[in-house]
């Protein structure tokens, strides 16, 4: 049996350690919460993963992939409180909506349309994410105007004092419209708590950044709106979190907008349609996949002492029977009533 001192040597040392690490008290974060990021960016992963595996099955139509950006999603939304803010996500936004409380099964009925999806009843495209219960807003497909709906909700969050924070996400390629800067002029002006999330992953489907701006970051743009401008490691979860817990602190409190610009890597093509390999060199994509948030996340807590291999095999084993399940579940479940495709389209009295 240990002595005392042998123990608090023991826990000495393990302080030490977690000194040394980028989990530093300062953060306030549970180890429980650590391996939740894990689990949540663990899951979105394999989502994606098996996506795409249906996508070339013939089951599912279309995939549009947030592989590389998973980290930086949960990372910058885990201390949003679930219920209460809002989260207006764009088409890679599986792991912000699973970390605001979607569960697989839902993201999987949107994947296969069925009746009982919460994003549109079926009528939406894949990669169109919400929920009402949730406060998860469904976008369209033109870009940007996203961030539009977003500000007009943090307006009416501060009209009504509600202490909501709403939140945004867009692709650098979508920064370009004019949605974007509209809304940033009126989020600077009127102090709005909301946040504006650019996840630059470098491409607008082939486009390089390099022809899609003039600017190096899309954060410096925020100058021009009287808020700040973050620059964030998308692949470094901490950071995320760090960035967001502040942009939320700041917010809630009524000191106004930010603007987040957290540097991805697309680990996939922009879609099931796009073919990469067609403007992207080797090299460009063997670049790429050194800045994955899934091996770096998993590497710090296992540093840290959080992950071990038993409880990392645990998890694999829990997150593939959760997304098997997801998948045969939605499956299963019935499609639209083709009589009803007509609905909602057309204001329709009251009886």
């Amino acid at each position: 049996m240990a002595t005392t001192g042998t123990r608090a040597a023991a826990a000495k040392g393990a302080a030490a350690r977690r000194a040394d690490l980028p989990f530093g008290p300062e953060l306030g974060l549970r180890r429980d919460q650590l391996i939740e990021m894990y689990r949540l960016i663990a899951t979105t992963r394999a989502l994606d993963e098996r996506m795409w595996v249906l996508n070339r099955a013939g089951k599912v139509p279309f995939v549009i992939s947030g592989q590389g950006h998973e980290g930086a999603q949960v990372g910058l939304f885990f201390d949003l409180r679930r219920g209460h803010d809002w989260l207006v996500p764009y088409y890679r936004s599986v792991a912000a909506c699973l970390t605001l409380g979607m569960t697989p099964r839902e993201i999987m009925l949107a994947q296969f349309a069925r009746a009982d999806d919460p994003s549109s009843g079926g009528r939406q495209m894949p990669g169109h994410y919400g929920s009402a219960a949730r406060n998860i807003m469904s976008q369209s497909s033109p870009v940007a105007t996203q961030v539009l709906h977003a500000v007009g909700i943090a307006l009416a969050a501060k009209i009504r004092r509600t202490d909501q924070v709403a939140v945004t996400e867009l692709g650098e390629g979508a920064s370009n419209q004019g949605d974007f800067h509209e809304g940033l002029n009126f989020a600077g002006i009127h102090r709005l708590p909301v946040i504006i999330v650019v996840e630059n992953n470098g491409y607008a489907i082939s486009v390089p950044a390099s022809l899609e701006t003039a600017v190096e970051d899309i954060a410096s743009r925020a100058a021009g709106y009287a808020m700040p401008g973050v620059i964030v490691d998308g692949a470094d979860v901490l950071a995320c979190y760090r960035a967001g817990r502040e942009a939320i602190a700041r917010a809630r409190r009524g000191d106004g907008p930010t603007l987040i610009e957290a540097k991805v890597t697309r680990l996939t093509a922009h879609s099931s349609d796009d073919q990469q390999t067609k403007y992207r060199t080797a090299a460009d994509l063997a670049e790429g996949r050194q800045h994955d948030p899934l091996p770096r996340f998993r590497g710090e807590l296992r540093d840290a002492g959080v992950l071990d291999g038993g409880l990392e095999e645990r998890l694999a084993a829990e997150i593939k029977t959760v997304v098997d399940d997801a998948t045969d579940w939605a499956e299963s479940q019935p499609e639209p009533d083709p009589a009803t495709a007509e609905r909602y389209v057309y204001h329709e009295p009251e009886a």
